[in-house]
């Protein structure tokens, strides 16, 4: 496929359905050609005949259509193979001790007393698809670039462990910390792929299944958006995938495949493990795995390479003249190759070859262990070679590679494609001993009957572990490798922030609008401003962010190839192939991805970027919570926009849109930092100091957390600075942000976000109707006010004879005089995060329940969170406390029409939506 703009072709394979012919004479003599060909030498060689004639088609440059699914064998033909540089004797034994070493290492943890498990069956089928990277593609990071980006297959983990082992990377105490985190700290290693728990060695956290492939496209297309602006030379960078064919079930492993055959990414590679077997059965028992992949793939717009079967078909493949082989591999199913997996040489003579007298005779001078070792193309490192070669040298498109193998392979006959095989942790001494035969490692049977069996290490001076070293020497270093070599970002000062300090004056925005000011002047600084990353999911508009349309311009490496309709417009749509901001389409799943991928460049390449992601809140912590989850098990830094917050804020919406719970799912994240900010300036000393957690110091220095910041639609007018703004408060999740001046009964207003304005009005009632005086707290973060808490609890628990803390929001509150009533545009289990904690009697008012549409007004009448209705929850605090008369309740709820929706009026209005 051309590069360029051929690149993006409009029309992919059609044929001209419309076009006259202007020569029927000359169409006719190919028409007979074909009748012939089928007449005098059969359909399968015309057949033959119409696939060059295809091929060359394609080497011309003519436009055929393309082919959705070829025959079920290799794509790379024998004859073009690539010369295999590596000594593959040699590399048969790394791997035969690599094998040992991972199965080893998880039935050792599966001994008793510890029973923490794994799973051996998948590196066994993959052994030989990761060996051949290792050995002569995977890029290190030696000459301080980013190498290659590896997104191992998350069960597969023991055999890259098992790998470092002999190349000294880990230690044989580690091994036997597999999955014992703590118990065996610092030698615990983890479970899964998790740079987290291992910040030095793992990359990419993959074991949530479809989050792997999906990383990885826009990883690839991280990487040519870097180069693209100038940020980091990430031209070496290759990105390979390692998926299983079950996880491709996942919405997520297909969901983004256009994008990157739109873009093409010739920088990525996915190899997919097809051992035709899910976690407890066959994939496609009926069907065929490979051909329903590549089927997809090829639709896509992506290279397929199918790798099916190893070298020992060679032979029969080159004898079969009239196509009755590859027709018999074509229609048997999954299910029942799985079951020649298991079976003898002698079944699979009789049930595979045996129904055509052809087939038997391809194999009559075979015996029945020669047809038993007719192997899968996954497992011969000359075929995987081929593969990964093509894969490499294609341009234009991404490449998916897809490997047959067989689950548990070498581990013996009660391992090899049985369904139960993911689950099978356990080696008996007799599968021992056979697993040590067949893969001849030289450990006497004595040492394998007392249940815990020994590691394996041909010695460091051996010619297999010298040819290790040398090979990683050769490609540039050690991998799977997490390097954080970023430097310190110098950060704008107090200047950048001006604008938020003033407030709005006389104008009313939504803080949205707010957080975009703030962004727009962060961007302007010299320093850090082309850093910034701007994320949204086809929704810049409504954010308010079409401003920077013409400035920062929208990423798209073919650039603009047409003329704008709002051309003429200031705020034109404006893309480019240096744009600044990603519009990833209607995909939060894809917007997240770009936020991981961009929030982790300054381990990834060594370059910082700084993430913005904003989004309708609800479809956020909601739809992409588990990607949030792999955000903060990568490490990633940035900033997380949850607009059009709250459940009763966006109007006209209804229940699909109204948020009411995202910062409680945020709370739920020890790598986020959730905030619910209320004015400009709050936000912007948020944002500050989000940035000097996240970028201001040296790596040891930087924390490894993401904000949070919901953001609203709603217009208010925001107020100055005030000039002893309690700025440690705002960060810490609390302060006084007004005094009550009137009235002589005291109490305390808690709010958050677009509840402060109605707590300020629920102050002036109380105060001109009720004589109470009430202070009004901005609760800029409830989760984070809870999460100081837990730790000080935690800390006073195990230290029980030191002095013991007091939370931060017991010290901020314990001079102010009771009750305390909390209240936000959240369900009350936000606030009721801290209730043990408040210094007094504390009642939440909060949006429980499914949102719905209507105006704000009668939203917030209906969830009585409206400035009437916390009036009488005041009012009801304080009679419980015997200040004022129980009567006054009645007389409250009558005044207000507290049991009418409809008498709230409809609110403030405005706002885009």
């Amino acid at each position: 496929m051309a590069s360029g703009s051929d690149r993006n072709p409009i029309i992919i394979g059609g044929l001209p359905s419309q076009v006259p012919d202007f020569d029927p004479e000359e169409t006719q003599e190919w028409l007979d050609s074909l009748d012939a060909a089928v007449d005098e030498r059969g359909r399968e060689r015309a057949r033959y005949l119409m696939l060059r004639l295809i091929e060359r088609a394609r080497e011309k440059r003519v436009a055929v259509p393309e082919m959705r699914s070829t025959d079920y064998v290799n794509t790379i033909a024998t004859k073009d193979e690539p010369f295999f540089p590596g000594d593959e004797e040699i590399e048969r034994k790394v791997l035969n001790a690599t094998r040992w070493n991972a199965a080893v290492m998880v039935s050792r943890a599966q001994r008793p007393g510890i029973g923490v498990g794994g799973h051996i069956a998948t590196f066994a089928s993959s052994a030989s698809l990761y060996d051949v990277g290792f050995n002569h593609f995977f890029r290190g990071k030696d000459d301080g670039r980013g190498g290659d980006q590896i997104f191992f297959q998350g069960h597969a983990s023991p055999g890259i462990y098992a790998r470092a082992f002999l190349l000294d990377r880990l230690s044989e105490t580690q091994l036997d910390g597999f999955r014992q985190e703590k118990s065996k700290a610092p030698n615990g290693l983890s479970s899964y792929p998790h740079p987290r728990l291992m910040p030095d060695f793992w990359e990419f956290p993959t074991v949530s299944m479809g989050l792997g492939p999906l990383g990885a496209i826009y990883q690839a297309r991280m990487n040519r958006y870097m180069e693209a602006r100038g940020i980091a030379d990430t031209s070496d960078s290759h990105v390979w995938a390692y998926l299983g064919d079950g996880e491709m079930d996942e919405p997520e492993s297909l969901g983004q495949l256009s994008i990157a055959a739109r873009e093409g990414l010739d920088n990525l590679t996915f190899v997919v493990n097809c051992n035709l077997q899910r976690l407890d059965g066959p994939v496609r028992g009926n069907g065929k795995i490979i051909q329903e992949l590549e089927s997809q793939f090829r639709g896509a717009g992506w290279n397929v390479i199918k790798l099916v079967w190893d070298r020992s078909w060679d032979p029969l493949l080159a004898q079969d003249r009239t196509g009755i082989l590859v027709n018999k591999l074509n229609t048997t199913p999954d299910g029942q190759f799985q079951t020649y997996a298991t079976e003898t040489g002698a079944y699979i003579r009789d049930h595979f070859f045996g129904d055509d007298a052809r087939l038997r005779d391809m194999v009559k001078d075979m015996t029945d262990q020669q047809i038993l070792h007719l192997g899968r193309g996954g497992h011969d490192h000359r075929k995987v070679y081929a593969a990964y070669a093509a894969a490499k040298a294609h341009k234009g498109q991404p490449t998916v590679i897809l490997a047959q193998t067989v689950k548990g392979w070498t581990l013996g006959p009660n391992f090899e494609g049985r369904n139960a095989t993911h689950q099978m942790k356990k080696l008996t001494a007799e599968d021992l001993k056979r697993f040590r035969d067949r893969l001849h490692i030289p450990i006497a049977d004595s040492r394998l009957e007392d249940g815990n069996p020994p590691y394996y290490h041909p010695g460091r001076n051996s010619e297999e572990i010298q040819y290790m070293h040398d090979r990683r020497k050769g490609l540039g270093g050690y991998v799977p490798t997490r390097v954080v070599r970023a430097k310190p970002l110098a950060l704008p000062d107090d200047k950048a922030y001006a604008t938020a300090k003033k407030g709005s004056g006389q104008q009313s925005i939504a803080t949205t609008m707010a957080f975009v000011r703030i962004l727009k002047d962060l961007m302007r600084d010299k320093e850090i401003g082309k850093r910034f990353v701007l994320i949204a999911p086809d929704e810049y508009r409504t954010f308010g962010m079409d401003a920077f349309f013409p400035s920062a311009k929208i990423y798209n490496p073919l650039g603009q190839q047409y003329e704008s309709v709002d051309r003429d417009l200031l705020l034109a749509y404006k893309e480019s192939p240096t744009g600044q901001m990603l519009h990833d389409g209607i995909s939060e799943a894809g917007c997240t991805a770009s936020l991981i991928a961009a929030g982790s460049a300054y381990a990834t390449h060594g370059e910082p970027l700084i993430p913005v992601y904003v989004f309708y809140s609800m479809f956020g912590f909601q739809r992409t919570g588990d990607q949030f989850w792999q955000m903060a098990d990568q490490l990633a830094r940035g900033f997380v926009l949850g607009a059009t917050a709250g459940r009763t804020t966006l109007t006209g919406e209804g229940l699909q849109h109204a948020d009411g719970h995202s910062q409680l799912l945020a709370s739920t994240n020890p790598g986020c930092v959730a905030y619910d900010p209320a004015f400009g300036y709050e936000i912007g000393h948020i944002v500050k100091d989000g940035l000097r957690r996240m970028y201001g110091g040296t790596p040891e220095e930087n924390e490894d957390v993401f904000y949070y910041l919901t953001v609203y639609n709603e217009p208010i007018q925001h107020p100055a600075e005030p000039a002893d703004v309690d700025v440690d408060g705002i960060l810490k999740g609390v302060y006084r942000y007004s005094s009550g001046e009137r009235g002589e009964i005291p109490a305390q207003i808690m709010a958050s976000g677009v509840a402060v304005p109605w707590a300020v009005e629920a102050q002036r009632i109380l105060a001109d109707e009720w004589n109470v005086r009430a202070d009004v707290w901005s609760a800029t973060s409830w989760n984070e006010l809870r999460r100081e808490a837990v730790d000080v609890e935690r800390y006073n628990l195990l230290h029980p004879e030191e002095e013991q803390r007091v939370p931060y929001v017991t010290r901020k509150l314990s001079g102010a005089q009771g009750p305390f009533v909390a209240v936000s545009d959240w369900m009350r289990s936000v606030p009721d995060q801290i209730a043990r904690w408040v210094p007094g009697a504390y009642q939440s008012l909060g949006a429980d329940g499914f949102g719905f549409a209507d105006t704000r007004g009668a939203a917030r009448r209906f969830f009585h969170i409206d400035a009437q209705s916390i009036v009488l929850a005041v009012l009801t605090e304080l009679a419980k406390d015997g200040k004022i008369d129980r009567s006054m309740l009645k007389t409250a709820v009558d005044r207000y029409d507290l049991l009418d929706v409809a008498a709230a009026g409809p609110g403030a209005t405005g706002g885009d939506a």
